[in-house]
This record gives structure tokens, C-alpha cells and sequence, in this order.
């Protein structure tokens, strides 16, 4: 930290380090924090798969469509769901609250 930067760049990421420098090594002293994002990467991996086999999105709505798919796809796994529970569920229409 005690290194002087070069240009604007190397200055937002000294300021960036130096404000979250408490929690770069948490994991050192906390062993329930992986050392690593490998789960991150592999949340990520069906959506890096479908952007390169597809070569992308054309529309913005697309893009945004299947980023929400890919969240309640997601989340039904962990939640030891099935997808069409899941995809049923959130296209529910809500019932009125009483009142």
C-alpha cells in the first residue's frame, strides 16, 4: 500500500484495496469462507456456455429475460426444487390481498 500508483487507474485501485483490505483474507481466520469463488464460477458457467453457443443476445429484453431465468433455474437447485415448480411459481399471479 505504501507504493505510489501510476496514472488514475492504479490510484482507484489502491483506494479500492485500501477500503476493503479488512475482508481480502477473512478466509485465513474464518474456515467456513472458501478461499476461493469456484461456486461463483460454476453458478456462472451455464450462462458463459449459452452466451458463447448462441453468440449473445440481440435485444437488451432478451439478456434481462434469461438473466431471470437463470436466477429461478438457480435457485430451485439449491433449494432442491424442480425448475417447473419453480418457473410455475413465478409466473403465478399473486392472490388478492384481502382488504
Amino acid at each position: 500500500m505504501t507504493a505510489v500508483p501510476q496514472g488514475r487507474d492504479g490510484e482507484r485501485l489502491r483506494r479500492r484495496i485500501g477500503r476493503d483490505r479488512a475482508h481480502l483474507f477473512v478466509f485465513v481466520t474464518d474456515r467456513d469462507i472458501p478461499a476461493t469463488n469456484n461456486t461463483s464460477e460454476r453458478h456462472l458457467r451455464p450462462s458463459v456456455i449459452f452466451r458463447k453457443v448462441t453468440n449473445g443476445f440481440r435485444a437488451e429484453w432478451g439478456a434481462e429475460t434469461y438473466a431471470a431465468f437463470r436466477s429461478v433455474v438457480s435457485t430451485a437447485k439449491l433449494a432442491g426444487d424442480t425448475v417447473l415448480d419453480a418457473v410455475r411459481a413465478a409466473m403465478a399471479i399473486p392472490a388478492a390481498l384481502p382488504g
